[in-house]
């Protein structure tokens, strides 16, 4: 930062590498000397193809803003700041000097981000250079999505920052005295974030697990397969369903508290077997939608460890989570820290997280051949199963027959039916179609590796939503309706640009293989699960479900796809996946029957977690989406 006459001058180079990709952002900010701004800029990307373009110039009476090409303007209000959604992390240390310069408001506009709020969160020590230091812990809410946590030292510098970028992916910058504090900082924002998320959800619980809890009057739909229950009675107890089916042959205790839900259907809690919990308001996004269980498939150790201790705790708000240990090899498109480049290395990894209570490890794209073998060996001597991704230069023959129990991502299933499908950038964009609409999901190829899959029991988790983001055309809200319902700050990730006729074409060949290729599995007899990778937090799990249905699932298949069938992938299906006795008290409660139109899913009115329930609606509004 740099002074000019009576001006303060801020610029920020930014920088990274992800998985061969680099991402580039570069920010200026002029200021008056009491932190009033000038003007701001900041171009680049905030993520790998999520390109960012905003401009704020103040004039005495008005603000105009340029967000990526259009122009407005607005009123200047009285107290503001310019900053730009996912901006470098300097910038978010001027924005909370600023807010500490302005009186520490509860709300302070910001443009062309929006209104946010910053909190005090109090002070932590950490250790520098053999001696411990107190930095003072702040709380951004709504710059991005959700929460960001940074800490100031006592001189108003910027320490660290955890936060997320513009994938969800988490994302920290540090101070390089600070580095060895890593670990340290991460754990503390995630603790302090879902600290924060249980005070607010006091407000919208209704029960405790200590409750006894009659559902009555209700279409009881278990996830068995059995026909549907109507008027029915569901009985939880200590986080247990105690008795589920007809009402008039359940009796309810006498000191149960019973809640009328006739006209509302039950079903089982719902799965999402391909999470990433990036950051703490997935917690309150799943439950709103119905997800009890997720599998995060990858993660920062510190971060998810911490999360899931509080959420066990109750000291925070979520779904129950199983973990996938991530493993990488070094490579240009390698992730993580975690590498597995020896076989001493893939014993490690393994054992820590076995030993860090992990219930899987996920194999990531750049592991060797020889590596995989030792993972998975060594995996299953601990009683783990193993997922992930087919690494570069191997066949999803290859990585099952070293050992991989699971599949992520239906791509590497297309390449075992249709090897070379869809051809390479080099190819014309025309051929590269006409390849793709000439895909035979009955061909003997494809008939080889779907009983390949099927006599090994692999577990697919096909991720179709992420997919369907990416290669369909047009805007997301003609298939994804939930977009529509979105916190504000993720409504410019969601907006996509046009593209030219035979690109589109291209993109929907290539989601039209892909859903032909889960029917495929399906019709085999391979199992199947709903995961979404993310893609529109919340409202992609229930897309997974239509799109199973798109592809030939029955509304009840589809169904058990994200409850009965993920529970058996995870080896848990004697207590959890549907509603009977004995099972974890996990189940959601609808406004309409989604055996009648798998849509219906979408309905939330009440979630059941571990027996507490909770108002979906308040769980959307908590996060800042709309129910």
């Amino acid at each position: 930062m740099t002074q000019d006459g009576d001006e303060l001058q801020l610029s920020v180079a930014f920088h990274f590498n992800d998985r061969g990709q680099d991402v580039s952002m570069s920010g200026f900010l002029r200021m008056s000397q009491d932190l009033v701004p000038r003007s701001m800029e900041v171009h680049g990307d905030m993520a790998r193809g999520t390109p960012i373009d905003d401009t704020v110039l103040v004039e005495k009476d008005r603000i105009l803003i340029r967000d990526r090409s259009d122009w407005r303007s607005t009123e200047r209000p009285a107290q503001f700041f310019a900053i730009a959604t996912y901006a470098p992390a300097a910038l978010q240390m001027m924005l909370v000097r600023k807010w500490q310069a302005g009186g520490r408001p509860k709300k302070l506009q910001t443009f062309p981000a929006g209104e946010l709020a910053i909190e005090d969160r109090g002070r932590d020590e950490f250790v520098l250079n053999s001696a411990k230091v107190s930095l003072e812990r702040f709380s951004i809410t709504d710059l991005v999505w959700g929460r960001e946590t940074l800490w100031l030292d006592s001189q108003n510098r910027l320490a660290a920052l955890v936060t997320v970028d513009g994938e969800y992916d988490h994302f920290e910058a540090i101070r390089p005295e600070y580095e060895d504090n890593l670990g340290a900082f991460v754990q503390r924002a995630a603790a302090d974030e879902m600290a924060s998320l249980a005070e607010i959800s006091k407000s919208f619980r209704r029960s405790t697990t200590q409750d006894t809890i009659a559902l009555v009057g209700a279409t009881l739909v278990d996830g068995t397969g059995s026909p549907e229950v109507k008027d029915s009675a569901v009985l939880l107890q200590g986080g247990k369903i105690v008795a589920a089916g007809p009402r008039s042959k359940i009796a309810v205790p006498k000191n149960a508290r019973t809640l009328d839900i006739t006209g509302k259907t039950i079903v089982p809690g719902l799965w999402d077997m391909h999470a990433h919990f990036e950051q703490v308001e997935w917690g309150p996004i799943y439950l709103a939608a119905g997800v009890t269980t997720v599998r995060d498939c990858g993660n920062e150790f510190e971060f998810v460890t911490a999360v899931r201790e509080a959420i066990n705790s109750g000291r925070g708000v979520g779904p129950r989570l199983l973990l996938a240990g991530i493993v990488d090899g070094s490579g240009r498109i390698a992730l993580g820290v975690a590498r597995v480049d020896t076989p001493e290395q893939a014993r490690e990894w393994v054992h820590r997280y076995h030993d860090a209570g992990f219930n899987q490890i996920k194999i990531y794209s750049s592991v060797k051949r020889e590596n995989l073998a030792v993972v998975t060996v060594e995996a299953h001597k601990l009683g783990l199963t193993v997922t992930g991704h087919i690494p570069e230069g191997l066949t999803g023959y290859d990585g099952v027959d070293a050992g991989m129990d699971q599949i992520n991502h239906i791509s590497y299933v297309v390449q075992m039916m249709a090897p070379g499908i869809g051809g390479t950038r080099g190819d014309q964009l025309q051929e590269r179609t006409r390849s793709l609409r000439n895909f035979d999901p009955d061909s003997e190829q494809s008939r080889k590796a779907l009983q390949f899959l099927k006599d090994h029991h692999t577990f697919i988790d096909p991720t179709l939503p992420v997919y369907e983001l990416s290669m369909r055309a047009g805007p997301v809200l003609t298939f994804e309706p939930g977009v529509a319902k979105v916190a504000p700050a993720l409504s410019a990730q969601l907006r996509r640009g046009s593209t030219d006729a035979a690109s589109a074409e291209f993109g929907e060949a290539r989601f039209a293989v892909l859903v032909k290729a889960v029917a495929a599995l399906h019709r085999a007899g391979v199992p199947v699960v709903v995961g979404t990778d993310q893609a529109v937090p919340g409202h992609s799990v229930h897309r997974s479900m239509e799109l199973f249905v798109e592809a030939g699932f029955t509304p009840m298949e589809a169904l058990q796809a994200a409850t009965l069938v993920p529970a058996k992938a995870m080896g848990i299906e004697k207590e959890t996946g549907t509603i009977e006795p004995g099972k974890r008290a996990d189940l959601v409660i609808l406004d309409a029957d989604p055996l009648e139109n798998i849509s219906n899913i979408r309905r939330t009115d009440k979630v059941v977690q571990g027996g507490v329930i909770y108002d979906c609606a308040a769980l959307w509004h908590s996060v800042g989406f709309q129910p």
